[in-house]
């Protein structure tokens, strides 16, 4: 069977895509890195705790917000757990379940981080579009985002 090739336009908007797809990820990472000695990936980990009420999700449930499996998360838990960020604790209510728990030490990182990355965030992304565009992206993000699971 034949492929249905991209259009000209098709591969433009991909190739755009893929480009950021790339470029965004490793910056992210990089300044973070630079600045506070976290990857990208810990510091949403930590950011998505520090969200909640509590400061408190079940594992499977902080993979699902992050996009990550759970094998991933768990490798950065551990790490983020040597460095007294976040904990885990059984849950008392289902004993298949673990709960990680950011710490005081790691939610006053996460404030202390979180001013230089949204700024980064806002240069890199937010200032270049316009309000429309925004809202654009959030339904683009969102459609594309149903299509992974």
């Amino acid at each position: 069977m034949e492929p249905q090739w991209l259009t000209e336009h098709e591969q433009a908007a991909w190739l755009g895509l893929a480009s950021v797809l790339t470029a965004l990820p490793r910056e992210l990472d990089a300044k973070l890195r630079r600045d506070a000695n976290l990857s990208h990936f810990e510091y949403i980990t930590m950011a998505m705790l520090s969200q909640t009420e509590d400061h408190t999700l079940t594992m499977s449930r902080l993979a699902t917000i992050t996009g990550a499996t759970l094998s991933r998360l768990s490798h950065v838990v551990s790490r983020l757990e040597k460095r007294g960020w976040v904990r885990r604790e059984a849950s008392s209510s289902d004993a298949r379940s673990t709960h990680a728990i950011l710490t005081e030490e790691g939610y006053a990182k996460v404030v202390e981080v979180a001013p230089s990355h949204v700024s980064h965030v806002r240069s890199l992304v937010i200032d270049a579009l316009t309000e429309a565009q925004l809202g654009q992206l959030q339904r683009i993000t969102e459609r594309i985002n149903a299509r992974l699971g």
